[in-house]
């Protein structure tokens, strides 16, 4: 198909794990980019001024602290910067909060989304996609791969909420005739992802030698994406996916949350010239969460085959270079722990 011509975006959620490898990947990587990227989030516990300090003064870069659900103000930002496409990360995402606390994955994920169709219906030029998830469509067995007929059958609050906002773009998407485009994506994982997450927690618990938790046996499987990849994805998708349509984003990266484990282990031992053997005793398996899902792999051959698109990084090569960007960044992970990320004081791209 011929490219969408996209001149001003609309970012929801920027300063996230994603949301900022995609800023960074569009204007760091995209030289044809020579619009205004305007990065809205409201800043919460996961958004990271500092996700973006390599390119918060980039003249095409906005910041504007908001939220989702305040739909005066995403229609103020679309009018004013003259928007064309938006594309929507903004998301509680961490699946044991959503157990601990599921209202408010309902408000973000659910109304957060409603409130941006609603204003794109009011700006029907412009093209909307929405970034979600492979836990959607459930749990695998030991074959089989997600593919984009897969029927929806999410097990936890957080994959309810997000199956529940994919509903709504299809249905707005078909009731208002917008322009929409929704991709579904596996585990992602790389430099800047909230310590919360399995990957940069078991990093840092071995560099602070405390215990590796794993959740039961440490069985689970999931198919792992790194986050340029993703980012790469996405922008293609932003480029050239069919309006309407759905696609399945992979990695091709399938492993046991165990074996992550061992090769995050092995990776930051042979990185800092350590004995493995002292990281491996610090393994220690817990109680599994409610409602663990076994197993997520993706088939992406759609997105292969009609946008063209295919991963840079091996497995092995996204995880070196996110153990090591860790162990070179400690300042980032530093400031959650203390909370001076969240300090009124601290550093925050220039805002419009």
């Amino acid at each position: 198909m011929q490219k969408r011509a996209i001149r001003n975006i609309l970012v929801t959620g920027g300063s996230g794990f994603i949301g900022s490898a995609f800023i960074r990947y569009i204007l760091q990587k995209v030289p044809s980019f020579d619009g205004i990227c305007v990065n809205l989030d409201l800043l919460t516990y996961a958004g990271n001024a500092a996700n973006l300090e390599s390119i918060s003064q980039d003249r095409r870069y906005l910041f504007q602290q908001g939220d989702i659900c305040n739909q005066a103000l995403i229609e103020h930002l679309c009018f004013e910067h003259q928007i064309d496409t938006i594309i929507h990360f903004a998301a509680e995402s961490h699946v044991d909060r959503s157990i601990q606390a599921p209202q408010e994955f309902l408000q973000t994920n659910i109304m957060g989304t409603f409130h941006l169709l609603e204003a794109v219906r009011k700006f029907p030029h412009i093209h909307f996609h929405h970034v979600s998830t492979d836990e959607v469509y459930g749990c695998l067995g030991e074959t089989g791969y997600f593919t984009e007929e897969t029927a929806y059958h999410p097990n936890s609050p957080y994959s309810a909420s997000k199956a529940a906002s994919d509903h709504f773009v299809r249905a707005y998407a078909t009731t208002y005739k917008l322009s929409t485009c929704v991709s579904n994506c596996s585990n992602n994982y790389g430099p800047y992802q909230f310590p919360e997450k399995l990957i940069p927690l078991m990093i840092n618990h071995c560099v602070m030698r405390k215990p590796l938790p794993v959740y039961g046996e440490g069985k689970n499987v999931r198919d792992w994406l790194y986050v340029d990849d993703h980012a790469k994805a996405l922008w293609m998708l932003l480029e050239r996916g069919k309006r309407g349509e759905t696609y399945n984003i992979g990695g091709e990266a399938e492993r046991r949350n165990i074996e992550i484990v061992h090769e995050i282990i092995h990776a930051l031992a042979k990185l800092k010239q350590e004995d493995p053997q002292k990281l491996l005793s610090l393994i220690t398996y817990v109680t599994d969460r409610p409602g663990h899902d076994f197993r997520y792999a993706i088939d992406c051959s759609k997105i292969k085959r009609d946008i063209g698109w295919v991963p840079d990084h091996s497995f092995a090569e996204g995880l070196k270079a996110t153990v090591g960007w860790y162990l070179d960044n400690s300042k980032w992970l530093d400031d959650i722990k203390t909370g001076a990320y969240q300090l009124p004081s601290f550093s925050v791209p220039r805002p419009m």
